[in-house]
This record gives C-alpha cells, structure tokens and sequence, in this order.
C-alpha cells in the first residue's frame, strides 16, 4: 500500500463505531529502489522452527530470545524509518536475538518462492504493486492465525489486550469467512479526492458536491490552463478509490457488497452504469490531463503536486509519498467523491477508509512468536506516535496522536471521517480477488475506458464478464460478506 493511512482517529476526532464492518487494503504505492538481501529459494524441506522461550510478563508470547527474527518491509510510501525504530526495540528486549531486516517493493516475486519453498520470514509486509495475493495464501494455509498476538497483554497496559487497543474494524478486516485473523493492517488509510485547498481557492470554487458541480469545476480550471483530474495511468486500480464509495452513494452499498460476492450482473447495476458515464464524461470533455494514462503513480502525483491537475484519486499515504513535491502553501485535502443528485441512496460524504499495509506471519516462519513480537511492538503507543509522525498516517492503534501537530492532509482526513460517520464503505475486492481488482478491472478495463479506447458499456460488458469467469474458477477461494 502505499503510504498514509490515514484518518480516523481515536483522540476525540473519530468515531468509536465507525468501522462497523469489514474492509481492507492491497494497494501500492513504490518510489524508488531497495532491495533485498534474502535470497528467494525454491523447493526443499521446510525450515527448523525456533523453540519456544520462556513465558513472562514481558515476553507474553514466548520469544526465544536468542533466536533470529527476520523482518520483511514493502517500501513503499511510509518508508522504512518506522519500522527500522522498532526493529530497535526488539534488539533492545531481546539483546542476543539478530534481527535480519530488510525492504523491497518486490515482495511478491522476492517472496513467493520463499513461501512455497517453506522458508518465509517471520514477519512480512505484504503490500504494494507486488503484493502477494491474500486470498491465496489464506486458501494455500500459508499464514499463521494472529489470536495468540491479539489476545496478548498490550505492550503499554498488560490489563488490557492488544485487541482492545486496536481501531474499530481493524480485527474484523484480517478475517476471511469470520475464520481466525490472517492479516494485521497496521495504518488507517482515507481514500478519495485528494486536492489543493488553495488550488480551488484560486478559482473562487467550493468542493464540488454533484457531479454537475464537478464538471462546472473542470471546465472552469480547463480555462485557466489546468486539468480537472489526472491518475495512475499504469495503474489504474487507483480510480476505485473514488469510484467505488461514488457507486455506494449512488446505489446503496449492497451494490458494493454485491460486487465483492461476484454475485451475477452485479455490475450491471445502474449506480455503475451512472458512475461510469460520469467518470467517461472527464475523459470526453478533455477534464483529464493529456498523457495520463502513460503515466504512474509517482509522475501522476507530481504532475497533481504542481498544479497541472486539480483531483487526484488516492489514498492518504500520499502526504508522505509526494512530501517532496507538494509545495508548502499547497493547504492538502481529501473529500468523499461527489455525488449525482437527490436520488442517491447515501448521503455527500459517503467514503472509503479501512486499513492498510496488511502485515502477516508466514504459517511455517521460523519465529513466528519473534514475528508477532514485533508487531506487538509497533502497537504500543510509542510507536505508533513515531509512525504518525514520521509518515502522516494514523496507525492501527485507537490513539497515538496526543501531542503530535496534524499535517494538513491528515486533518482533511480525520475531518472527512466525522463527516462520514457511519457511512464508510470498504470494498473488499482489491483483498479477495487481487488480480482481478488490479489486472483485469483496473488496467485492461477502467484504464481502457478512461484513454477513450472503450465505452462505459463496453467496459462493464467486459468487467462482468471476468467477474463471471473468477465466480465459476473452482481454483480461486471465494469469499462473501457475512
């Protein structure tokens, strides 16, 4: 995933009960290099497993505290920084332990001959255009259930469990089918338009609550020279990210439901059908900037970041991914995508948030209780204030802001979440079915029909018709909103 998680926020700004239900994350998000040390293997017999160690207050999962522990970062948008700071602490409880760490935005190509050799690390984070795809290592047995880290003592207060100092929702987005907890997403990301509030200043303009108003907007930037929007034309799996919560405003959020469950003719639903008119509406106006769809994320996000685009659909770790090109007056926002008029089933507002950067414990890791150890770690409170910090993203842990100023972007966020209320939505798509999310539907569908080159009908031809191929593929696990 990228980089910021973003928003909500348990310090008096969020809403206690605001993520009621499942949701989750894949993403991407990659500036540059890195690499890893760890060698890919194939084949062979699965690794020797650490004994345990010996159970106490302070090692409430049974550490061997003299073996190693090997950690797996995606480097993406929040960086390594943070992670780094809390290898430390590690070394520091655990004095005779090496911690081998590493980052890498080839994860999956990095990681998957590992995990099918049978020696995987201890700790990974499974995020980025690279990710491993979650489904299948759920369906494939190849995680270790989380219980045993969730209903350890919290790292802060051994009266209360980590469970309990976690955000709403964050437990429920790492089940698949209610079974145990496969994923921990340690960052809280806001999906939506992400915008210049000086920028709309400067046109006199007000954040567009209908899509008319969208359009009014467009066409008066178009006159002073600057695109309406711009996007990760390779990867075009970054337009759901405004697009799926418009559908939900549109059309009720069973129709994202729907979807998810790859029921039958789900995207045939007139809410997609309206959204994507809309969304083709852009493109046939000349509201897109010229180039985008041979662009990626990064060129996207500076081309946004200096003013040649006014909306950019994404999510909150681009404060800390762009920080090098957003101009200091630039006054960063996120708003819910607009809307098309009074018949809407939910209200303006309407938006994506749910955690991000899913970490996991490989089932067969050496050290796994090292593994969840560090996890614990990074859920204390120290650590998840240098998390926001560092990378301008809320952490899983429901607090960690006192005495931190909010970056711009990061107030936009926690200000779009209490708009909201109870009315967050989180596809779970891009989680289950991540090929299908990112391949088929974003680039070789919406990327299509956002360069012109296929219609709004065309595409959700096209669209059901690969959800209708992974609902009959009796080699893909499916999963369904309970």
């Amino acid at each position: 995933m990228g980089s910021t998680s973003a928003e909500n926020n348990g310090t008096g700004v969020g809403r206690r009960d605001l993520i009621k239900r499942s949701a989750a994350l894949g993403l991407i998000s990659v500036p540059t290099m890195s690499f890893l040390s760890a060698c890919a293997s194939g084949g062979g017999d699965d690794q020797k497993k650490a004994e345990a160690g010996e159970k106490s207050a302070k090692n409430p999962l049974a550490v061997n505290d003299g073996a190693q522990m090997e950690f797996v970062l995606f480097d993406g948008g929040f960086g390594k920084e943070y992670a780094e700071d809390a290898v430390k602490l590690y070394e520091k409880a655990f004095p005779k332990a090496k911690v081998k760490f590493a980052a890498t935005q080839k994860i999956q190509s990095t990681l998957q001959p590992r995990f099918n050799g049978g020696n995987p690390p201890d700790l990974v984070d499974n995020s980025g255009a690279e990710q491993m795809d979650m489904g299948v290592l759920v369906g494939k047995k190849q995680l270790a259930d989380l219980t045993p880290l969730l209903d350890a003592p919290s790292y802060d207060d051994p009266a209360k469990k980590v469970r309990d100092t976690l955000r709403p929702g964050i437990v429920e987005m790492g089940q698949f089918d209610g079974e145990p907890v496969w994923i921990l997403y340690y960052a809280y990301t806001v999906y939506g338009n992400w915008y210049s509030q000086k920028a709309l200043d400067s046109l006199d303009a007000e954040y567009p609550k209908t899509w008319d108003e969208m359009l009014a907007l467009c066409e008066k930037a178009k006159k002073k020279g600057v695109a309406g929007w711009t996007y990760a034309g390779k990867y075009p799996y970054y337009i759901p990210f405004s697009m799926s919560p418009m559908i939900a405003k549109v059309g009720g959020r069973e129709v994202l439901d729907a979807i998810d469950n790859l029921e039958p003719n789900a995207w045939k639903h007139p809410a997609v059908k309206t959204v994507f008119e809309a969304w083709y509406e852009l493109y046939k106006k000349g509201y897109v900037l010229k180039g985008t769809p041979g662009l990626d994320h990064i060129q996207s996000q500076t081309a946004w970041a200096k003013g040649k685009a006014l909306f950019i659909p994404n999510g909150s770790w681009v404060e800390n991914e762009s920080a090098k090109v957003i101009p200091a007056d630039f006054d960063l926002a996120v708003s819910a995508p607009p809307g098309i008029d009074d018949s809407d089933k939910m209200p303006f507002g309407t938006i994506w948030a749910s955690g991000g950067e899913p970490f996991i414990v490989p089932a067969k890791a050496a050290n796994g209780a090292g593994g969840m150890e560090q996890l614990r770690i990074m859920l204390s409170e120290a650590s998840s204030k240098n998390f926001t910090s560092k990378v301008k993203s809320l952490s899983a842990y429901n607090g960690g802001t006192d005495g931190i100023e909010l970056t711009p972007g990061l107030k936009s966020g926690v200000a779009a979440l209490e708009l909201a209320g109870d009315n967050v939505v989180n596809p779970r798509m891009q989680d289950w079915y991540v090929q299908l999310q990112k391949e088929k539907i974003g680039v070789s569908c919406l990327g299509e029909m956002m360069a012109g080159r296929m219609t709004p009908a065309e595409t959700i031809k096209k669209i059901q018709g690969y959800a209708d191929e992974a609902a009959k593929d009796s080699s893909i696990k499916h999963y369904k909103h309970q």
